[in-house]
């Protein structure tokens, strides 16, 4: 079974992890949120981020073994060097770069193996981030400062 740990630049991992439970409502016993302040020092955010970690495996520990897949926001910053020293001891894997269709993704398929998870869930993150164009409506007047309407065929 794997569970989920978003440490990221406050407020999003806490934003993340409300909009997921949009979707899946019965999910917030194996999500976890851990928003990092700009006040806090990397040394006290360890300690607290461990202990969230830790309560994440406790109800789990009896039933089977756990993982965890971390999610970071920017790979190389804070969260991200937190997040990797908390992989250490545990089974876990590690993803920067996190947003809503990569953890839509991994919830979806967390009865899979965590590298199956890890996979579906960074393609998820890669397809749900596309360039949209946005034309404009049929039967619309076109707008005085619309640059195209100068436009003549000649």
């Amino acid at each position: 079974m794997n569970s989920f740990f978003i440490i990221a630049h406050a407020p999003l991992a806490s934003a993340l992890r409300e909009a997921a439970l949009h979707v899946f409502p019965d999910a917030s016993d194996y999500i976890v949120a851990f928003d990092i302040l700009p006040s806090d020092t990397p040394e006290k955010v360890v300690v607290l981020a461990q202990n969230r970690v830790d309560k994440l495996l406790t109800p789990i520990k009896a039933k089977k073994p756990v993982n965890i897949l971390l999610f970071t926001d920017l790979f190389g910053a804070t969260p991200s060097n937190i997040a990797a020293q908390l992989a250490d001891g545990v089974h876990t894997k590690l993803v920067a770069g996190i947003n809503l269709p990569m953890l839509l993704r991994a919830i979806s398929y967390r009865h899979e193996s965590l590298d199956a998870v890890l996979s579906r869930a960074i393609t998820g993150g890669i397809q749900g981030v596309m360039s949209v164009a946005v034309t404009p409506q049929q039967h619309q007047k076109m707008k005085s400062y619309d640059q195209g309407q100068y436009n003549h065929q000649q």
